[in-house]
């Protein structure tokens, strides 16, 4: 028997499930109370490796305060699209950090810097950073 990788949509729906979590800082272990359900299940959503069902989607976006549209906002949908035309949503990779702790902290931190300058100079000195670790 081969292990099954989850689908991409399922994946999509659970980083968006973390990140949401991680927003309103909720831990896995009230948010499975809340449900009815294990810590671990809560994991397993969060991965994708459980597919969340409607009722339990419907569950999930009343804890969280969102629509359940909110979970699907950006996802693959498995069309190709030519480079640069029809893409919606934002790219992988900002879904990706935001459902990092870090980059969520980091996201949180950077809003709040009122000044255009200084915010500018905050992503000049990252890039620096990283074009320095590039050589």
């Amino acid at each position: 028997m081969t292990k099954k990788t989850p689908n991409p949509v399922d994946r999509y729906v659970g980083s968006r499930l973390r990140m949401r979590r991680m927003m309103i800082s909720m831990s896995q272990e009230k948010l499975g109370e809340r449900l009815g359900i294990t810590f671990q299940q809560v994991q397993k959503y969060e991965k994708g490796t459980n597919r969340i069902g409607a009722s339990r989607l419907q569950q999930i976006s009343s804890i969280l305060n969102v629509p359940v549209s909110f979970f699907f906002e950006g996802a693959p949908d498995g069309s190709p699209t030519a480079a640069g035309f029809g893409e919606t949503g934002n790219p992988p990779f900002v879904s990706d950090f935001l459902a990092t702790a870090e980059g969520l902290a980091l996201s949180k931190a950077f809003m709040k810097v009122r000044d255009p300058k200084l915010r500018r100079r905050i992503v000049d000195l990252v890039e620096a950073m990283v074009a320095e670790d590039e050589k």
